[in-house]
């Protein structure tokens, strides 16, 4: 079903279509990770769906699967400071415009999920719920998430009291106490917690330069 709704989008001028998909846009902490991913018309891979909607060991599995049988695939990641300064939507744009830019092949077609498309020179449609739907979305929002919490598990290793290879950086409620209890760390989004600490508390934070988002 999924692969077949990528199918219609594919004719005499789109060869080839890509699936863009972000994952984090609701954390408190931590960066909003975005991927692309390309594959060959026919390639399927069984239980591929919305990250959503998977365990986390099935994530891990498919990733591999992904990951191998993909033409081309990139990630993009966009860091707690840039997200305060453009705001968490602009910077999920960013990273899913850096995602099909870094692409190895260049694709006809641009399917996102969500109502909106960021400015590219390749044809993008929008598909609300995309990741539920399209295949190659899909396949993007697991390479996104996998990503994305594998990252957190290691920012975790450095600050470890905030729980965040539990919580990968989401506002679950005791994220949220041990914020109030010993203050964030300067990896928090300024912006994400005003409804949890004052203004000067917040103020008083500082970012972390240098931070390998990478390793």
């Amino acid at each position: 079903m999924l692969k077949a709704f990528d199918k219609k989008y594919l004719n005499k001028k789109v060869k080839i279509l890509a699936g863009v998909d972000e994952a984090g846009r609701g954390p408190l902490a931590g960066p909003v990770v975005a991927a692309a991913v390309i594959f060959r018309k026919n390639t399927f891979i069984k239980h591929v769906n919305d990250s959503k909607q998977l365990t986390e060991k099935q994530r891990e599995e498919l990733f591999d699967k992904i990951i191998a049988k993909a033409i081309s695939y990139s990630v993009s990641i966009i860091d707690h400071k840039i997200i305060d300064e453009l705001n968490i939507l602009n910077a999920s744009m960013l990273a899913m415009k850096e995602a099909v830019e870094s692409l190895d092949i260049k694709p006809d077609f641009v399917l996102v999920d969500g109502n909106r498309k960021f400015n590219s020179n390749i044809p993008i449609r929008p598909i609300v719920k995309g990741d539920s739907k399209s295949f190659s979305i899909a396949a993007a929002s697991i390479i996104a998430k996998v990503t994305r919490d594998r990252l957190m598990k290691s920012l975790a290793l450095d600050y470890p009291d905030y729980l965040w290879e539990q919580n990968k950086g989401y506002p679950t409620k005791r994220h949220r106490e041990i914020i109030k209890e010993i203050g964030p760390s300067p990896l928090h989004r300024k912006t994400f917690l005003k409804k949890i600490l004052s203004e000067d508390q917040i103020l008083n934070m500082s970012y972390v330069e240098g931070v390998n988002l990478e390793k």
